[in-house]
C-alpha cells in the first residue's frame, strides 16, 4: 500500500494584511501595534511591519484579505519576545560539544596525523544523531510559524528549571498549550498491539523499531508545563511530530501513552482548532511561560 509522506514542503507565504488580535512590533521601526491595528504579517519571517514601513518600502495597500471559509481568521503574530531561543539550538550545542570532544581525542591519539583521520572518519551514529534532531525541530518550527504563526503563540527550546532538560516546542493557541515534540525518523510510522490474546499492549514502531519510550518520555514535559502554569484550566495536549517518516495510506494521527503521534500538517490542523481560551488568555499564558522556563541556549 502506498505510503503517505509525512515530510515538510517549503513553499514561501507572501505578506498580507491582516487586523491583529494579539500586541506585536513594526519590524522596522519598532513602533507598537496594539490590538485591532492592520498591520502586515509575514509568516515566512515571522514580522510584523506598519502600513507606513509597509508603503516607505514600495509596498502597496490592498483591501484587507477577506476571511478563507477553510481557515479561521487571522490573529495578530507573537511578539519577537516569543522566540528568543532559535529552534534546535541546545541539540546543535551538543552535537558541537561531542564533535569537538571527539576531535580532541583525535588530536591527542594521532598528533600531526589527525587532520587525516579526521578525513577519513565519520562522528559516530550517536553524535550525528543530535545534528539530524537539531535539523528536525528547525524545521517543524519553520512549518508552525509558517502555517499559524498568525494564530498562535510559538515558544521554542525551552529549559526546565532545576534539570538539564528542554521541550522542544511549546505552542499556545485557542485549543490550549501543545507541548511538542519534533522526531527526524525516517521508516514506517505505525501503533502495534502486542499483547497478545487476553492483554492489550499498543507500541509505537518506527521503521520496524520499538520507539514507544519516546512517546512516554512527553509526560514529564507535561507535567513540567503544568507546573509552570500553576493552575488547571488550560487545556494541555502534548504530540510526538514526525518530521521524515512515512505513513500508510489514509493513515490518522493516533495517541500513545497520551501523547498525539502525527506529521506535521495533521498537527496543524489540530492547533489550529477553536477552543476556549481568548486571545488575552492566549498572551497570558504565553507571557507566563516564557518566564518560567528559559532558553535552553541563551
Amino acid at each position: 500500500m502506498t505510503e503517505n509522506d509525512g515530510g515538510l514542503g517549503g513553499d514561501s507565504v507572501a505578506a498580507r494584511l491582516i487586523r491583529f488580535r494579539y500586541p506585536a512590533t513594526c519590524s522596522v521601526c519598532a513602533t507598537p501595534l496594539p490590538p485591532g491595528t492592520r498591520a502586515w504579517w509575514d509568516s515566512s519571517t515571522g514580522t510584523a511591519t506598519c502600513s507606513e514601513c509597509q508603503q516607505s518600502h514600495g509596498g502597496d495597500l490592498p483591501p484587507e484579505n477577506p476571511p478563507d471559509p477553510g481557515r479561521p481568521s487571522p490573529q495578530s503574530p507573537p511578539s519577537s519576545q516569543y522566540l528568543v531561543s532559535e529552534a534546535g539550538g541546545s541539540a546543535f550545542e551538543e552535537y558541537k560539544r561531542r564533535h569537538q570532544r571527539r576531535d580532541e581525542r583525535i588530536d591527542q591519539r594521532w598528533g600531526r596525523l589527525a587532520g587525516v583521520i579526521k578525513l577519513l572518519s565519520d562522528d559516530p551514529q550517536s553524535t550525528q544523531a543530535w545534528a539530524k534532531g537539531s535539523e528536525g525541530e528547525r524545521r517543524l518550527a519553520a512549518h508552525l510559524l509558517r502555517e499559524v504563526g498568525d494564530r498562535a503563540v510559538l515558544i521554542n527550546d525551552r529549559k526546565v528549571p532545576g534539570t538539564r532538560a528542554n521541550i522542544d516546542h511549546l505552542v499556545v493557541a485557542a485549543s490550549g498549550v501543545w507541548v511538542i515534540d519534533a522526531k527526524n525518523y525516517r521508516g514506517r510510522v505505525e501503533q502495534r498491539d502486542v499483547g497478545g490474546w487476553f492483554k492489550t499492549d499498543k507500541r509505537l514502531y518506527v521503521g520496524g523499531r520499538d520507539r514507544t519510550k519516546i512517546a512516554q518520555g512527553l509526560g514529564w514535559q507535561i507535567d513540567a508545563v503544568q507546573r509552570a502554569l500553576d493552575r488547571t484550566d488550560v487545556p494541555l495536549h502534548s504530540a510526538l511530530c514526525f518530521i521524515e517518516a512515512g505513513w500508510k495510506l489514509f493513515a490518522k494521527p493516533f495517541q500513545q501513552n497520551g501523547a498525539w503521534v502525527t506529521w506535521a500538517k495533521k498537527l496543524v490542523e489540530m492547533i489550529a482548532q477553536s477552543g476556549p481560551l481568548t486571545p488575552d488568555e492566549v498572551t497570558q499564558i504565553s507571557n507566563r511561560l516564557v518566564s518560567v522556563l528559559p532558553p535552553a541556549v541563551r
